[in-house]
């Protein structure tokens, strides 16, 4: 810590104490400003950039109260540590009340001294890099910095932008990869809740038996294990915004508690009997079709309507391949920097293969890609010899000597988008690339309806 630049303020009606605890703070490195009564260290304040303020309880003018609470009013962040008499230690406790870092008895002890002011000034420390942390925070996940000129996205970055200010439910849905929790942060970092805790469950990847204690947390002995009360992420999220990524893996029997929950805003701990009353906004997202799970018995109606108040649906990659060039030059700068390399791009076959490919895990899968081929490359261009085989087994694939079947390959091709579906035909026409009502025309041809 550099002591140079930490600027305390010393006020005492008694020169002798403010000399002596002045020469303890200099000898230690400190930038020291002095002051004998309200009036001057007010006039110091307003000038200097004080980070603390050290002041006897009683002063000529005012007491030191007094210019405690001025001080806590205008300059929040500026510590104050309080120096009593002894005999006036319930003054000492009432300065603690109204916001004082810490109090010292006369006569000052230099040890202690030091040690008070050492945590004030990792204290100060630790918010500022937390204020820093969600500064970063919200750089890296504003709305500008989702990559997308395509159409789709337009239209979806233009839905965020009106949706982000207001705290109603969310849903998000969208295949694998396509970047739904990124859309989820989007949306709180650039809303009124962007100082908030934005808490992050994934309900795919905890257990079922202690998904229900993760979310509401639980009471000391409960179960086995439960040495002491834990908040669950609800609780983490107060005032903030709770996203539950994957939802659709929520158990039924964990779904009606939920639903509770959304409906009156309390909750009750695993194991516990008092209510606790939580505000937060609510973003969940999906790659599962909650409708037929619906129909299948699996997810309740009612939450669904209760979580779907306002739909986000995040396109997959084939859908908006035109912004692909922009999603490669962002990853390419990533990994470049990541394993020091200056690669500037890729071959004109390379980027034939991309627009080729239906890329089935979207734009993690794209991402993966990039960076292995940062990875395998020699040179200064991407060529095909660093991508994975699945990509560039496409381009090798030749004519049968027999020729094709075109109608039957067709029909292969209805069959295999369906079964993989479960039979959603709005799912099956997204996976081939057309729409539903060509779906059903070509069914109804080849004699599957």
């Amino acid at each position: 810590m550099n002591t140079s630049e930490s600027v305390i303020l010393v006020v005492d009606d008694e020169p002798n104490t403010l000399k002596v605890v002045s020469a303890v703070l200099q000898k230690q490195g400190y930038s020291v400003s002095t002051a004998l009564n309200f009036e001057s260290a007010w006039a110091v304040l307003e000038k200097e950039p004080i980070q603390i303020v050290i002041t006897d309880l009683k002063l000529p003018d005012k007491s030191g109260l007094e210019l405690l609470e001025g001080v806590k009013k205008k300059w929040p962040d500026i510590n104050v540590i309080m120096i009593t008499a002894y005999g006036t230690i319930d003054n000492a406790v009432q300065a603690m009340k109204l916001g004082a870092y810490n109090y010292l008895t006369k006569p000052v002890n230099p040890e202690e001294l030091q040690v008070v002011i050492t945590k004030a000034l990792e204290k100060d420390l630790l918010l500022e890099e937390n204020l820093d942390l969600k500064k970063q925070l919200r750089e890296r996940y504003r709305l500008g910095n989702i990559v997308g000129r395509s159409k789709v996205m337009q239209e979806l970055f233009v839905l965020v932008e009106k949706i982000a200010g207001y705290e109603s439910n969310i849903l998000i849905t969208g295949e694998t990869g396509t970047g739904k929790e990124l859309i989820a942060k989007a949306i709180h970092y650039s809303g009124k809740l962007q100082e908030k805790p934005f808490v992050t469950i994934d309900c795919a990847a905890i257990p079922e038996s202690i998904l229900e204690s993760e979310l509401f947390g639980h009471t000391k002995g409960a179960f086995t294990g439960a040495v002491e009360d834990k908040k669950g992420q609800i609780e983490m999220a107060e005032g903030g915004t709770l996203f539950l990524d994957e939802i659709g893996e929520l158990p039924l029997a964990l779904q009606k508690k939920f639903l509770r929950f959304l409906q009156g805003k309390e909750f009750v701990r695993v194991g516990g009997t008092k209510r606790r009353k939580m505000n937060i906004r609510l973003i969940a997202a999906t790659n599962k079709n909650l409708e037929q799970g619906i129909q299948e018995g699996a997810w309740r109606e009612d939450l669904f309507y209760r979580l779907n108040v306002i739909s986000v649906e995040v396109p997959p990659l084939r859908e908006r391949k035109e912004d692909i060039p922009l999603l490669l030059n962002t990853f390419l700068e990533k990994f470049n920097a990541q394993n020091n390399k200056s690669i500037r791009g890729v071959t004109k076959q390379v980027m034939d293969i991309f627009q080729e490919y239906e890329w089935p895990g979207n734009v993690r899968e794209l991402e993966n890609v990039i960076e292995r081929a940062v990875v395998l490359s020699s040179g200064e261009t991407i060529t095909a010899s660093c991508l994975p085989s699945k990509l560039t087994a496409l381009k090798e694939e030749s004519l049968p000597s027999n020729g094709l079947n075109l109608m039957e390959m067709e029909k292969n091709l209805l069959w295999q988008a369906l079964e993989k579906t479960n039979w959603n035909q709005s799912a099956a026409a997204r996976v081939l690339g057309i729409s539903r009502k060509q779906l059903r025309t070509k069914m109804s041809h080849h004699g599957i309806l």
